[in-house]
């Protein structure tokens, strides 16, 4: 077997244990906000589009969707009317719609991410602690490498 094969079948592997990973924990969580919230997927899209960054013109949440302006306004509607995102004019074209997230769309995120988080640790607490040492640098090792390959900017180190 070649070193490349063999990084592969690695690769694939620890790719099926996340997803089994997060099947396992969606099974075991019907109660979390993720799951509560009656919002679509594309609706979900746009709430975390926007909580990258500080607000985005329907052009750019249509280039992000890969839909039409038109698909893009009906979200955004729904979105105003469960109270988690407003449209606000751009300060320097007021052609232009910004969409921006309330605070509630964060209230929301923040909710979503903490569930998650939460299971995460449950699982992580039945770990031993060598094992958690061997991870924890793992975990800077990806992190490294997702800085290194999604950011122009150097990452910080946590802990």
């Amino acid at each position: 077997m070649s070193v490349n094969d063999e990084r592969d079948q690695l690769i694939n592997k620890i790719g099926e244990i996340q997803r089994d990973l997060g099947r396992l924990i969606a099974q075991h969580r019907p109660t979390s906000p993720l799951f509560n919230s009656n919002l679509t997927m594309r609706q979900l899209k746009v709430i975390m589009i926007l909580s990258c960054q500080d607000s985005a013109s329907g052009q750019d949440i249509a280039h992000h969707l890969g839909v039409g302006l038109g698909t893009v306004t009906g979200i955004v509607d729904r979105l105003v009317g469960h109270g988690l995102v407003t449209r606000r004019e751009d300060p320097h074209d007021r052609r232009v719609r910004r969409v921006h997230l309330t605070p509630a769309g964060r209230t929301l995120l923040e909710e979503i991410s903490d569930a998650g988080l939460a299971d995460f640790r449950r699982l992580l607490q039945t770990l031993d602690t060598p094992t958690l040492h061997d991870l924890s640098t793992v975990m800077d090792k990806i992190q490294e490498a997702a800085h290194t390959l999604y950011s122009d900017t150097p990452h910080k180190k946590v802990g």
